[in-house]
């Protein structure tokens, strides 16, 4: 991992975090593989904030499994018919 902001605290992270989690999202809506989404800051950030608070934020990798997850269904929901 690299280096961190040395002024960037734990709670500019958190007040961040769904910021983070929406890059997240949009860089694999775009397709983006995964290896080239962990080399971004989003990525890095979502990082810090597991390895510091582990209980609280889950891991970037298993956040990313859950938005894939995501998309898909709702990939899935808008290609059925309606009624």
């Amino acid at each position: 991992m690299t280096s961190a902001n040395p002024g960037l605290t734990i709670g500019e992270l958190e007040a961040n975090y769904s910021l983070y989690c929406k890059a997240l999202k949009l860089l694999l809506l775009e397709g983006r593989s995964l290896t080239r989404i962990q080399r971004t800051v989003c990525w890095e950030r979502l990082e810090i904030l597991h390895s510091c608070l582990p209980n609280r934020y889950r891991a970037p990798d298993y956040l990313a499994a859950l938005l894939r997850r995501e998309i898909s269904e709702q990939a899935e929901g808008s290609s059925q018919p309606v009624g």
